[in-house]
């Protein structure tokens, strides 16, 4: 079993720069693809960024390409997601999610997932 859990989140200007963390526990992290997800109030639970096993693969969606970056540091389990120049359109609730090895872009194709954190960007 891995257990998941996403910081960093809060409310923040447009503009602005928030930097994603999540934590895991159990399992042997090095050997887990992180993906991170994001659900905004009516809307379905889409794809934003993920790495593979050993970072040496990284996508993103299209919406933050230019203006994010996505990393991992197996030696404190940790994989962060950096979100900059921050539009109302990226608040949304940002979920971590786990699978074995390689990510993809379905959210039915991971196993852990943490809680969540809440993004919310202001005009």
């Amino acid at each position: 079993q891995v257990q998941l859990v996403e910081s960093g989140g809060g409310l923040v200007q447009a503009g602005g720069s928030l930097r994603l963390s999540c934590v895991a526990a159990g399992g042997t992290f090095s050997r887990y693809a992180i993906g991170w997800f994001r659900q905004a109030p009516g809307k379905e639970r889409e794809f934003v960024a993920a790495t593979n096993w050993n970072g040496g693969s990284t996508d993103s969606v299209d919406s933050v390409k230019g203006r994010s970056a996505i990393s991992r540091d197996n030696t404190k389990n940790t994989m962060y997601l950096q979100l900059n120049a921050l539009k109302p359109e990226d608040t949304a609730v940002y979920y971590c999610a786990a699978r074995l090895w390689y990510y993809t872009h379905y959210a039915s194709n991971y196993n852990y997932w943490g809680q969540g954190t809440q993004v919310t960007v202001s005009s």
